[in-house]
């Protein structure tokens, strides 16, 4: 009993001092090297493209322990842009996002998993869109990691997801193909 609780001890022990080797990176929304993006079929002809122009968040990511990763990103949803001002003031209002009521959107990643390789993820976590929270995960790529030339230490990531929009709460109708809306994350993050 004694060996299996020293067992237990120490492996609590290690895991706890690997998620404290884990680096802290604020996204790169200042230089713009950070988007969140959506698109959805506009009547099933076409793909409506748009983004949210403000955003921010951080994550913490350690390539020798990379499943202990974790992400929080606040998306202020007033920043929506679809390249149409009559359109982004309806996306705005209280058929689709409600932005006076649901001034943000949040997620924050719950267990991040690795492939071997430590290329690909699977990110889970809680995403909270007009007033609603489900859990919902995202299929992420490792892009790159390393120096960069003003001496700091960079790493990127991509990830896309799908959104059933009534889950949210957001229920008007815009015809059977259109049901749905993929939001991609690309980021950026900046060792702190």
């Amino acid at each position: 009993m004694k060996k299996l609780l020293l067992s237990a001890a120490v492996t609590a022990t290690m895991f706890a001092a690997s998620a404290t080797h884990a680096a802290e990176y604020v996204i790169d929304t200042q230089g713009a090297h950070a988007f969140v993006n959506f698109k959805i079929k506009h009547l099933g002809y076409s793909w409506l493209h748009g983004r949210f122009n403000t955003f921010d968040g951080s994550f913490s990511y350690d390539s020798a322990n990379p499943n202990a990763s974790q992400i929080m990103v606040t998306i202020d949803t007033k920043s929506i842009d679809s390249n149409h001002a009559e359109r982004d003031k309806h996306l705005r209002g209280g058929d689709f996002l409600n932005v006076d009521k649901f001034p943000t959107a949040t997620f924050k990643s719950t267990s991040i998993k690795f492939d071997d390789d430590g290329d690909e993820a699977d990110v889970t976590g809680e995403l909270t869109l007009h007033g609603v929270t489900k859990t919902i995960t995202f299929e992420i790529d490792k892009i790159g990691e390393g120096k960069d030339p003003w001496g700091g230490y960079r790493v990127g990531f991509e990830g896309e997801t799908s959104l059933k929009l009534a889950d949210f709460g957001i229920d008007y109708n815009l015809g059977p193909a259109s049901t749905h809306v993929d939001i991609g994350l690309y980021i950026e993050g900046i060792r702190k």
